[in-house]
């Protein structure tokens, strides 16, 4: 067992390229049983080849790859399921356009779509078993250490100690104390890592210090100097290292290239889905009679105010507060609805109309925002940039997930943005859908 823990970067990379290559003679493969283009040194499966490897590596950038002992396994597995997916999708469209030619009679047609449909299944089947290699063996290897959370709150002790006893394989147990404890110091040496969550800075500057002397590993939950230093620049002044932090806001080109993909992306979007718009009106009319859609109240980029469009999930003239978990005013049609996100499809009218983005932070409900702004003014920053249909936020965490966390999400998001970050988190949308569950509630 020592020895293959030695080894065990190597069988986890050995592991890795098993599977990426796996997955690319599976695809091959298939599709060169009808198409020699494909199974011999040719412009097509040269150029098939390329795109292959370039949607691998650009797809496990978005879905994190088989980083193993980061994430739990089933995150892992959707990740490296659709990153699979959308590679032999995006391979097999070069492959459909590399036909059209003159021997073909310039005919657009679906080539071996069959044999596609079994490439996407069998790799499905491939990926699932490779995957659980690699989290098995990397579970047998690392054995889980000890941690110790340092909170301020009792509350927060117990939430965060609740989400790291979810990841069994990474940590043996976890315990939760306050900072200002006099056996804090006794503790921290007990660890094999030390989480802090919303610990005063001059104290936790202290304690980080204390781990990094007696080489405890250290994990942050971000506040906002952590995220001014997190997106700041490295810098030298002559001989003196500084960290710059650029105030700015998006370029006139990005404003631009965001308006134009909103408006592109949403119309598409919409003529996609229309047939579900159909089918979600039929079932709210046939439960109840009532409105189809909801309007309300929500704060958006400078606190300014915009009537959100959702489909209608909750009983008529019931309290306009956010929902929770079995809440007995959400109809049954709308727990469908809720479940998949389709009560959101009609802020694509929204983002058409210029009054939200497809990518941002979430718009808050009016009678939300002056409680968070009193309990944490640094609430307002979200206000900085356009409110979002999907955003860091969402895809990162929950619906229940505190207002805090979520604001640091959102924070991070203003704070990183490009355009190839809202290409990603719109990719990153996708595994929403596989988590269904935690759909319903509010945050």
């Amino acid at each position: 067992m020592h020895l293959l823990k030695r080894f065990s970067n190597s069988i986890l990379f050995l592991i890795k390229s098993l599977l990426y290559l796996g997955s690319f003679f599976i695809l091959f493969g298939l599709l060169g049983i009808e198409n020699r283009q494909v199974r011999v040194l040719s412009r097509t499966s040269v150029i098939m080849t390329v795109m292959f490897f370039m949607a691998l590596m650009f797809f496990t950038g978005i879905y994190g790859g088989l980083d193993v002992g980061r994430r739990h396994r089933k995150s892992i597995v959707q990740g490296m399921e659709l990153s699979i997916f959308f590679s032999e999708i995006f391979t097999y469209a070069v492959f459909l356009i590399m036909n059209v030619n003159e021997a073909n009679g310039l005919l657009f047609r679906l080539w071996s779509f069959g044999y596609f449909l079994l490439a996407l299944l069998i790799n499905a089947v491939f990926v699932f078993l490779m995957t659980s290699l690699a989290t098995g063996f990397y579970n047998s290897v690392e054995p889980p250490v000890k941690a110790l959370i340092i909170i301020s709150s009792t509350e927060d002790g117990n939430r965060v100690k609740a989400i790291v006893q979810s990841f069994r394989h990474r940590f043996s147990s976890a315990e939760a104390v306050r900072y200002d404890r006099d056996d804090i110091h006794t503790k921290i040496r007990d660890a094999g890592i030390v989480f802090f969550y919303d610990v005063p800075q001059g104290e936790r500057a202290d304690l980080v210090n204390y781990c990094y002397k007696h080489m405890i590993n250290v994990s942050l939950n971000p506040d906002i100097s952590d995220i001014v230093e997190m997106t700041a620049e490295e810098r030298m002044m002559g001989d003196m290292p500084f960290l710059f932090h650029y105030a700015g806001k998006m370029t006139f080109e990005q404003r631009i290239v965001k308006r134009l993909s909103d408006i592109t992306l949403s119309a598409l979007i919409l003529l996609i889905t229309s047939p579900l718009f159909l089918i979600a009106a039929v079932m709210i009319k046939t439960e109840d009679g009532g409105r189809v859609f909801f309007r309300q109240k929500r704060a958006t980029i400078r606190g300014r105010v915009f009537e959100i469009l959702k489909f209608r999930t909750m009983k008529e003239n019931v309290e306009n507060i956010s929902a929770l978990k079995d809440d007995d005013r959400i109809t049954r049609s709308g727990k469908l609805l809720r479940k998949y996100r389709i009560d959101e499809l009609p802020q694509l009218i929204n983002i058409i109309k210029g009054e939200m983005s497809l990518v941002g932070p979430r718009p808050e409900m009016l009678e939300n925002v002056s409680e968070y702004e009193s309990e944490m003014p640094e609430f307002r920053y979200r206000l900085r940039m356009k409110a979002g249909l999907t955003g860091l936020a969402q895809v990162m965490g929950r619906y229940n997930t505190s207002s805090r966390d979520k604001l640091v999400l959102d924070l991070l998001y203003i704070e990183r943005f490009s355009i190839l970050l809202d290409i990603k988190i719109l990719f990153q949308t996708f595994l929403v859908l596989f988590n269904a569950e935690d759909s319903t509630e509010g945050f």
